[in-house]
C-alpha cells in the first residue's frame, strides 16, 4: 500500500492550475451511455476514481479513444448487454462509487439496470433512496435478486412526471435527469441539486439534443426525447481542488497563484476562507493568495463564535470542511464546524489532535477549533487517510508540521487529486511517494 513521506516546513510559492472537476467528470462520462454516437469530453482529470470508471465503461463495451491529456471520445453504440447482468459487473460496481451514475443512463436507454451497493469513501451512510424513488416515479419497478445482493430495475417505458426529491442529492439528481431525458413526456424535478456539476451535465445533455430548462435552479423541467446525438464538452476546473489549494497557500504559502480558478463557479467557497482570516485577491481569472502572517477568525456581528456549516449548493460544500479545519488550527480565535451531511467525516480530527491541534470533537457532526495563532506548529506524525477529503487535509497539516510525517492509504488521495505530490513539489514541497 503506497504512502507519502512529507518533510514539513517547506513554504510553497509559484503558480498551480487546478485539474478538471472529479464529480462533474464522473457524471458527464456516464451520460455518454445514453447516446449511440460518439461524445468528446475534454479536461478529464487523471485520477483513480475517473480512470476506474473509464475502465468499467470499456468493459461494458464503450469504445474509448484518448486524443491527448484529459481529452477522450466515448462511443457507446454497442454495449455488452450480457456483461451488464454478470457477477463481474456487479463486483466492479460494488468497489466504485461512481458506478451509481450508470444506473440512470442504462435505465433510460435499455429500460433495465442491475444495481449493486456502490463503494467509495467511508464517511457515513450514503443512501440511494433518492435515486430509487425518482426511478419509481418515472415508472420503473424493482426486484431483489436473492443470493446476489442486487436489485434489478426495469421499465416497459419511462414516463415523465412531477418529482419532489426528499433531499437535494447531487448523484440522485444526476441519475434522475439522465433517466428522464429519454422518458416520454415532461418531467419536473423540484428540490433538485443545482451544483455546477449538475449544471454542466444539463448543458451537455442539451448539446446532445436534450431539452432541459431551469438549469442553475432547484426546479428543472425536462422534455423527453427519443434519442441523443454527438456533442463536445469541457469539464470545469475542480472547485474542491481550488479550495484545497487556497487552504495550502494560506497555511504554508509565500505567494501562490491559482490559475484559471473560474471564480464565478466557486460560490461561497472564497468567503468561507475569508471568514477564518484568509486574504486573497483576484487577477483576471486567477486567485492570488499572498503570504499570511496572521489568520484572524471573524466573529458574527453580535460577537458570537463563528460557525461554518455545510449545506446544499449554493451553500458551503461538505468536501472542504476538513481543509478549513486544518487552516483554522493556525488562526487566531475559535470556530465551530458543523458537518451536517455525513456522520463520520469529522473523526479524522483525532489525528490533528495527536499532532497538537486544539480541537474539541463535540459529537460526530460538530467540532470546535481553538486556533494556535501560529505560536505553536503542529507536530509530525504517522497517520492513515480515511477518505479523499480527510486525506488532503492531513497532507496540508503534514506540510505545515514540524518534522517528517507519513500518510498511509494514499490511494484515497489519488482517487481525487491528480499527481498531487509532483504538482506540490513543483511549488517547493518535499513529498516522497513510497510504494
Amino acid at each position: 500500500m503506497p504512502s507519502f513521506i512529507i518533510e514539513g516546513g517547506h513554504p510553497l510559492s509559484g503558480t498551480i492550475a487546478p485539474q478538471g472537476a472529479k464529480n462533474e467528470a464522473l457524471q458527464v462520462i456516464c451520460a455518454t451511455l445514453m447516446c449511440e454516437e460518439p461524445v468528446r469530453i475534454k479536461n478529464i482529470p487523471d485520477i483513480l476514481d475517473v480512470n476506474n470508471l473509464i475502465a468499467l465503461l470499456k468493459d461494458m463495451g464503450v469504445v474509448v479513444t484518448r486524443h491527448g491529456e484529459g481529452d477522450y471520445t466515448f462511443n457507446a453504440q454497442l454495449l455488452h448487454l450480457d456483461y451488464l447482468e454478470s457477477d463481474e459487473f456487479v463486483r466492479k460496481c460494488s468497489s466504485l462509487r461512481g458506478s451509481v451514475l450508470t444506473f440512470g443512463p442504462l435505465l433510460a436507454r435499455f429500460r433495465r439496470a442491475v444495481v449493486a451497493p456502490p463503494g467509495g469513501d467511508k464517511i457515513g451512510r450514503r443512501r440511494l433512496d433518492t435515486h430509487f424513488l425518482g426511478f419509481k416515479k418515472l415508472g420503473a419497478t424493482f426486484q431483489l435478486v436473492e443470493g446476489r445482493n442486487v436489485y434489478e430495475i426495469s421499465a416497459r417505458r419511462l414516463k415523465g412526471t412531477y418529482i419532489l426529491l426528499d433531499e437535494a442529492s447531487v448523484t440522485g439528481t444526476a441519475n434522475i435527469i439522465m433517466a428522464a431525458t429519454l422518458a416520454k413526456g415532461t418531467t419536473t424535478i423540484y428540490n433538485a441539486a443545482c451544483e455546477p456539476y449538475i449544471q454542466q451535465l444539463c448543458h451537455l445533455i442539451n448539446r446532445m439534443g436534450g431539452h432541459i430548462a431551469g438549469i442553475g435552479s432547484n426546479l428543472l423541467t425536462i422534455e423527453g426525447v427519443d434519442c441523443l446525438h454527438s456533442a463536445e464538452h469541457t469539464v470545469l476546473p475542480d472547485m474542491i481542488e481550488i479550495g484545497s489549494f487556497i487552504g495550502m497557500a494560506a497555511l504554508i504559502g509565500e505567494g501562490v497563484r491559482i490559475k484559471d480558478a473560474m471564480l464565478a463557479d466557486l460560490g461561497i467557497i472564497p468567503e468561507a476562507f475569508r471568514r477564518i482570516g484568509v486574504k486573497m485577491h483576484v487577477e483576471d481569472n486567477d486567485i492570488v493568495i499572498p503570504q499570511q502572517k496572521h489568520l484572524v477568525i471573524e466573529s458574527f456581528m453580535d460577537g458570537t463564535i463563528m460557525t461554518l456549516a455545510d449545506a446544499p449548493w449554493p451553500g458551503l460544500t461538505p468536501d472542504l470542511l476538513s481543509v478549513l479545519i486544518v487552516v483554522a488550527t493556525q488562526a487566531r480565535g475559535s470556530v465551530l464546524f458543523h458537518q451536517k451531511m455525513f456522520e463520520s467525516r469529522l473523526f479524522f480530527v483525532d489525528k490533528l489532535i495527536d499532532m497538537g491541534a486544539q480541537i474539541i470533537l463535540c459529537d460526530p457532526h460538530r467540532a470546535v477549533v481553538v486556533g494556535h495563532d501560529r505560536k505553536k506548529r503542529l507536530r509530525a506524525g504517522r497517520m492513515t487517510s480515511p477518505d479523499i477529503r480527510a486525506g488532503i487535509a492531513l497532507l496540508i497539516a503534514a506540510l505545515s508540521a514540524k518534522g517528517t510525517s507519513r500518510i498511509e492509504n494514499i490511494a484515497q488521495i489519488d482517487r481525487g487529486y491528480e499527481h498531487i505530490e509532483q504538482r506540490l513539489n513543483a511549488l517547493g514541497a518535499n513529498i516522497r511517494r513510497e510504494e
